[in-house]
């Protein structure tokens, strides 16, 4: 498709003669004799006020980047994402398409005016057919034939002004409300349509030779000239003849125009036929648009000679709209396409107002728009919806709903950004701003967890016990690191990064996962770890799994004693797949092995909390279990505990045994673990050189048990980590 339309041909024609419609013909003189003029014209300023936003607002987004094929369309998918985009484009291309079928029928019903027989669902056909013939043809021929029409459209106006000067005299201007009939909203709701024609040229974007240019410039000067006319029609009817008949007669124009009817109707039906001429022109457009994108059949997207082809989508949109004309009744659907065009419109309004709070440097409009003054016309809009007509709104907008929540659901490849990010990207910048001028405390502690893995796929349940411990509460990070000298291509680190994320989101886990490169493991381990995260959201927790090989134990092991000085928790993670899921009707059990020397105590019990509250573990059984030495020993653990499960009001069974002098600590905890289904142990720091001993004695601790997590607190907030402010015993953080 060539590119031919300039500012005049390609906006401003099909946009005035989509304003000066039928409502200004047949309805402006009932408003003023119920209305008068002082009521009537601040309806009209203010129907254009918001009419003027939205043409700000989509001027703003054609002048910061070419607007190609597609119109609205184009506009909300590339800057709100092709999900809202479909929801909107979809409704949008149905509109269009029905109201070719509307315009037609008004044109049928206003010729009965002259010839009363005619039969109106085939002179209805016959305009969507001649209609379509013009499209056919091409844009730039269609809206040349279009001139015809306009100068049609002022000749009326000018019969108007000269016949009202001739027959004012001394007559006073109704100024005042008349009547009492009609109210001053119920005014402003029949006439608003007649202002929802400003996006006609808009939708012709992908013919424009320059529509950076000819977008707001034709625009603009056709809503100011339908605003001008607007203020003048409604003076010219009030001087022109008595309040009681602008009331009573629909046709009170050719009373009072010089040439009566003559001149009246054809301008009449001209404004009528453009309307239709602008919707058939602008229907297939967005269907075209539409299948481009993946969202309606690709044969509507086929191309001729090197160019797109339009045809299809104009057969279907013909097809469409001569559907449309057996339905009877049109009234209801008339009124739900008002509601889709002005969801379009609130659309195109929001658009710019996020472009602008996404602070992307790429917005960069000629015409700039501010952001408050975009966003009060989307709400406008939405104000008019409810206004004009409740019911018809809510049927919109959870049509819209429910084809946007049906497109998220499926993958689209998008080769365009939108604004979503940017304004996503501002809020993360304010939130973290915020962090930071708010020091944690114990309180507001949560886990971000940083969890490292080799294989992905073989270590997903070690991600997923990160993702129970957060619970959405925390962000949790899957990294893998690549160990060694080599650096492996740019393109194998976007594999590995896309391959993660594409498993991760096929389990259902959210996470971020990451691909980074190291020398050496701990070196990585260490480095990655403090490196991770941003302003107050910062990993604070690493888990590992608990490998096989000695010597990688003492690697981890090493790894931990470096952790703990950047104040980052760990976890040791020793999972059986085979054990994490049981049969159904076997109740699971969480036990937690309270020491009670090395403080790890506060974060055991938050990580348990937060795991039994997940609701893959609701169910489990939770169990603390405790060694005590003595009986005197033995009581004080069991006081000090009750307090603490009572204040961290966990649901657990508490035990405090009474270990025997012969008997090993390792042989106990196996013993009264055998039947759990997660174990949680406290680590302590081994000194330098010690760490294989250490290493050895969790092997022989974990032989014959379930899952096992080994945690060492190292927070900042050690022994505080669980509502310090409501248990204040001394005991509490000596665990």
């Amino acid at each position: 498709m060539t590119r031919k339309l300039g500012t005049f041909y390609g906006v401003f024609t099909p946009t005035i003669l989509t304003i000066l419609g039928v409502i200004m013909y047949l309805r402006f003189g009932w408003l003023v004799g119920h209305l008068g003029l002082g009521r009537v014209l601040p309806i009209v300023l203010l129907a254009n006020v918001i009419t003027l936003i939205t043409t700000w607002s989509f001027s703003a987004v054609a002048t910061n980047k070419q607007v190609g094929s597609g119109g609205a369309y184009y506009i909300i998918s590339r800057s709100l994402g092709i999900e809202i985009g479909g929801a909107i484009g979809v409704p949008l291309f149905l509109s269009q398409a029905l109201s070719v079928t509307l315009y037609a029928y008004g044109l049928a019903e206003s010729l009965q005016f002259v010839w009363p027989g005619l039969p109106l669902q085939w002179v209805t056909a016959g305009v969507i057919g001649a209609v379509g013939v013009l499209a056919f043809l091409g844009a730039e021929k269609a809206l040349k034939a279009q001139l015809p029409l306009l100068v049609l459209v002022i000749a009326s106006l000018v019969a108007l002004a000269t016949g009202a000067i001739l027959h004012s005299g001394a007559r006073a201007v109704p100024l005042s409300l008349p009547t009492g009939e009609v109210g001053f909203w119920k005014g402003f709701a029949v006439f608003f349509p007649a202002v929802t024609g400003v996006m006609a040229g808009l939708g012709l974007s992908g013919d424009l030779k320059d529509p950076m240019r000819s977008l707001p410039r034709g625009a603009f000067a056709a809503v100011l000239a339908g605003l001008a006319v607007y203020l003048l029609v409604p003076i010219l009817l009030a001087i022109g003849t008595e309040p009681a008949v602008l009331r009573d007669d629909p046709l009170v124009w050719g009373r009072i125009a010089v040439g009566g009817h003559f001149l009246v109707l054809p301008g009449l039906w001209a404004a009528i036929f453009s309307s239709a001429v602008g919707s058939i022109l602008g229907a297939p457009r967005t269907l075209q648009a539409l299948a481009r994108d993946g969202l309606a059949p690709r044969v509507l997207n086929r191309t001729r000679n090197g160019q797109p082809d339009l045809l299809p989508a104009l057969l279907v949109s013909l097809a469409l709209a001569l559907v449309a004309v057996f339905l009877g009744d049109l009234n209801t659907v008339a009124a739900v396409v008002s509601m889709f065009f002005l969801t379009v419109y609130g659309v195109i309004n929001f658009v710019a107002a996020f472009e602008s709070l996404s602070g992307d440097p790429s917005w960069r409009p000629r015409l700039h728009s501010p952001w408050w003054v975009t966003l009060a016309g989307g709400l406008s809009c939405l104000g008019v919806m409810v206004l004009i007509n409740p019911v018809a709104g809510v049927v919109a907008l959870l049509l819209e709903l429910g084809l946007y929540l049906g497109l998220s659901r499926r993958e689209f490849e998008a080769g365009w950004g939108d604004a979503r990010r940017g304004l996503y990207e501002n809020l993360i910048r304010w939130a973290l701003v915020q962090l930071d001028r708010h020091p944690m405390t114990p309180r507001s502690w949560r886990p971000h967890i940083l969890v490292f893995v080799e294989d992905l796929r073989k270590e997903l349940d070690l991600v997923r016990f990160a993702d129970w411990f957060c619970q959405h509460r925390g962000v949790v990070t899957v990294c893998r690191l690549r160990v060694g000298e080599e650096i492996p291509a740019e393109e194998t680190l976007r594999h590995d990064s896309s391959a993660m994320r594409e498993v991760l989101e096929s389990e259902g886990v959210v996470a971020f996962p990451e691909v980074d490169l190291a020398r050496n493991l701990v070196d990585g381990i260490v480095d990655v770890t403090q490196a991770n995260g941003m302003g107050g959201i910062a990993s604070n927790t690493v888990l590992l799994g608990w490998p096989g090989d000695q010597a990688l134990q003492v690697d981890f092991l090493k790894a931990m004693r470096r952790l703990e000085i950047l104040n980052k928790s760990l976890i040791f993670a020793r999972i059986r797949p085979q054990l994490l899921y049981r049969r159904a009707g076997v109740e699971r059990q969480i036990m937690v092995w309270w020491g009670g020397l090395q403080r790890n105590g506060d974060l055991m019990l938050l990580l348990t909390y937060l795991l039994a509250g997940n609701s893959s573990w609701r169910s489990a059984r939770v169990k603390v279990m405790s060694l005590a030495t003595t009986e005197t020993m033995k009581q004080q653990n069991e006081m000090n505990l009750r307090r603490l499960l009572a204040a961290i009001r966990i649901d657990a069974d508490l035990e405090v045994l009474l270990k025997d002098p012969e008997a090993k600590v390792s042989d106990v905890i196996r013993d009264r673990s055998k039947d759990a289904e997660v174990v949680i142990i406290g680590l302590a720091t081994p000194n330098p050189g010690q760490e294989a001993e250490y290493a050895a004695r969790m092997e022989a601790l974990t032989e014959g048990l379930p899952n096992v997590l080994f945690v060492k607190n190292a927070s900042c907030f050690v022994g505080e980590l669980i509502s310090p402010e409501e248990d204040q015993s001394p005991t509490t953080g000596s665990s």
